[in-house]
């Protein structure tokens, strides 16, 4: 079906993602029109990552990029790792409330800016079709998961030739001045002519099967990659010319399409070389490639710019560096204590990683001296590695490894060791590209560290701040709920707070502007303030606490709902600052947002006024308090995103309060952490 929809709509590469059944992120399931190789640094992709397929999913709406300028203003980091002319749709798979994942699409650069309407419709039918399938194979007991790696549709071809029309086709082409080839979709030599091979200095049967880089150490440059990257996203043709030692010059024509790219080679005159300081030097071999290597270091310095805590470091590094390097097991220690504590790894025994987890710094193994000399290490096999370590057991059943110090600013940080299940020669280009690597690592573990113990810091701080545990006060059920912002330092300045005072009850709800520790503090001050003013009439205390604020001036602001409860009377007054109106729902089911009057925010103007609304609260009614985390949504006017709410409260089944809470708080979040703090105080008489 994809191929078929890829072929009808113009489409020149097709990827199925599906959402993962134990964490918020999708996997590449299915691939066309595009080599693996250039599509590995997305084969998983997280649901908050700041990528079209991941907005397409988590927002439920199509995506479309229709030219590079566009995708360099909203995705400046994919637009750095593929710098490429191609226009690209993302859209979400599902049915009804189930979500399954997302497509995406490519179209050559020739495609225009915008989408059609019937392009539109077709992509929303496909995407249709695909959810139903997999709606049908999970409601059957078998639900399509996807695997470590996609499954790789082949290209469709117009037309197929006999054996005379093939051999016929071969003759034709040795006819041809100069030399062509053809390249599949996953860029290795099908088809080479004797003046090509003669060209490239090196026999027919060696090329066949192999890529042009891998084949010809020369050609191994990040220009003829990039060239060759180009051309296979954009469907564009391109040229590069490069020299072939020793003094050989050859200009490359790449001609793309559905099932891969024609490339003829000529021989350029002396007269047209190029300026000699404007070339790429000559690469020696290696495996994988120095354009492949650059490629997938760039894409990871991308990917670690968004990382936050050590284990998102872990998880980014492990996902980019084993497929780029070809590695079949990876892990990442840190110096902690004068011992190196492994943090994370990828296909090592878990009882091995136990063995050799807080070894002391003092060991003689290789991963403690990389880190105590600052010298990398790179054994092609077992007998190359005991030579230095004498005492050293195979214990993982791999042939190489790679030990790299993990150092910055002239202080070690850890170490990381890349294993490979079959021998491998680690050339001078990979071991440059390797070591730059670990030091991008290790800047990044560095900023990792730095940022958890802030944000434990953080969070205690905040725990601190928020009440503990509630009163429980004869006649009332209250259940409370706190949710900090997905990105950050995972707190802000929301909060919550119900009050037991002599004759009556005060709740309050409130959200500082921020999500930092200085929003936090304020926010500490501003619960203060509320508590030694309550038992006041609601606008008096909201007043007192605005003046209280406007005196501190910092430079923050805050909205805030009081409410005084008097429960020997079922009735209720509050006021408001600037804040998201509460929701009650009445004994009999209906719900209503209250249409209170609201004072200015608090900080601003230390004259203002806060105007009290009274409401009746007979047993049986329950009032919503919330911040606007807990509503907010992309696309959504706030107006709409409260009556939603509403209307949830409404449909809420007979429960407790706390299960409906965690109801309401998931509700909010179907697709991870939120973009915003939540806090939600739910009050029921009775």
């Amino acid at each position: 079906m994809l191929l078929r929809f890829a072929q009808e709509s113009g489409a020149s590469v097709g990827a199925l993602y599906l959402l993962l059944p134990d964490e918020p992120a999708l996997q590449m399931a299915l691939l066309s029109g595009v080599s693996w190789r250039i599509a590995v640094p997305w084969a998983k992709v997280t649901l908050d990552a700041a990528t079209p397929v991941a907005d397409a999913v988590r927002e439920r709406r199509l995506v479309w990029i229709g030219n590079e300028e566009e995708r360099a203003r909203r995705y400046p980091k994919m637009a750095l790792v593929l710098p490429h002319a191609f226009a690209l749709a993302a859209a979400p798979v599902a049915t009804g409330p189930n979500v399954w994942g997302g497509l995406v699409l490519h179209w050559p650069a020739s495609h225009p800016p915008t989408l059609s309407a019937h392009e539109r419709d077709a992509i929303r039918e496909v995407c249709d079709r695909l959810g139903a399938i997999l709606r049908e194979a999970a409601a059957g007991g078998r639900p399509v998961l996807a695997g470590t790696e996609p499954r790789i549709l082949p290209p469709s071809r117009g037309r197929s030739a006999d054996q005379d029309e093939a051999q016929a086709a071969v003759d034709f082409a040795e006819r041809l001045p100069d030399g062509c080839c053809s390249l599949d979709i996953d860029g290795r030599i099908t088809f080479i002519t004797t003046a090509a091979a003669d060209l490239l200095g090196v026999g027919v049967p060696d090329l066949l099967g192999a890529r042009p880089w891998e084949a010809l150490p020369w050609l191994d440059t990040p220009v003829a990659e990039d060239r060759y990257r180009s051309a296979a996203l954009s469907r564009r043709a391109t040229s590069f010319t490069t020299l072939r030692p020793p003094d050989h010059w050859l200009s490359f024509h790449l001609y793309p399409d559905a099932t891969g790219i024609s490339v003829r080679v000529v021989r350029t005159p002396p007269a047209h070389t190029p300026d000699p300081p404007l070339l790429v030097r000559p690469a020696p071999p290696a495996e994988p490639g120095r354009a492949t290597a650059l490629y997938a270091l760039t894409h990871l310095a991308v990917a670690l710019t968004e990382a936050v805590g050590v284990n998102d470091v872990v998880e980014r590094v492990a996902d980019q560096v084993q497929a780029a390097f070809g590695a079949r097991a990876l892990a990442l220690m840190t110096a902690e204590e004068g011992r190196l504590r492994i943090i994370g790894y990828r296909n090592f025994p878990a009882d091995l990683m136990d063995r050799f987890d807080a070894i002391p710094l003092t060991a003689d193994t290789p991963a403690v001296r990389v880190l105590t000399t600052g010298n990398p290490r790179f054994f092609t096999d077992f007998a190359q590695l005991r030579r230095e370590h004498p005492t050293a057991v195979l214990q993982d059943g791999m042939s190489s490894w790679a030990f790299l110090p993990l150092i910055t600013t002239g202080r070690p940080v850890g170490s990381m060791v890349l294993a490979y299940d079959r021998p491998h020669h680690f050339a001078p280009q990979e071991r440059s590209v390797l070591t730059a690597l670990a030091g991008l690592i290790a800047q990044a573990l560095d900023r990792a560290h730095l940022y958890d113990a802030e944000h434990h810091l953080a969070r205690n701080l905040q725990a601190g701040l928020l009440p503990r545990t509630l009163p429980c006060v004869p006649g009332l059920d209250v259940a409370a709920r706190y949710l900090p912002a997905g990105r950050g330092m995972g707190i802000g300045g929301d909060f919550y707070d119900f009050i037991r005072l002599d004759e009556t009850t005060a709740a309050a709800i409130g959200d500082v502007q921020g999500h930092n520790v200085q929003a936090a503090t304020l926010m500490g001050q501003v619960r203060t303030a509320v508590h030694a003013s309550a038992g006041a009439p609601p606008g008096e205390v909201l007043a007192r606490t605005n003046r209280l604020l406007t005196d501190l001036d910092p430079g923050l602001f805050t909205s805030c709902t009081y409410l005084a409860l008097d429960m020997a009377r079922h009735h209720a007054c509050l006021a408001t600052a600037g804040h998201p109106p509460p929701i009650v729902r009445h004994p009999d089911g209906r719900t209503e947002v209250l249409p209170v009057r609201p004072g200015l925010l608090l900080g601003i103007d230390p004259a203002a006024d806060y105007p009290a609304t009274e409401i009746p609260l007979p047993p049986g009614a329950l009032l919503a308090l919330y911040t606007d985390g807990l509503v907010e949504a992309p696309g959504v006017d706030i107006e709409d995103a409260i009556d939603g709410l509403a209307r949830r409260l409404a449909l809420a089944p007979a429960q407790s309060m706390q299960t409906l809470a965690d109801t309401l708080v998931d509700q909010a979040q179907p697709f991870g952490p939120p973009s915003d703090d939540i806090a939600l105080l739910l009050i029921r008489a009775w």
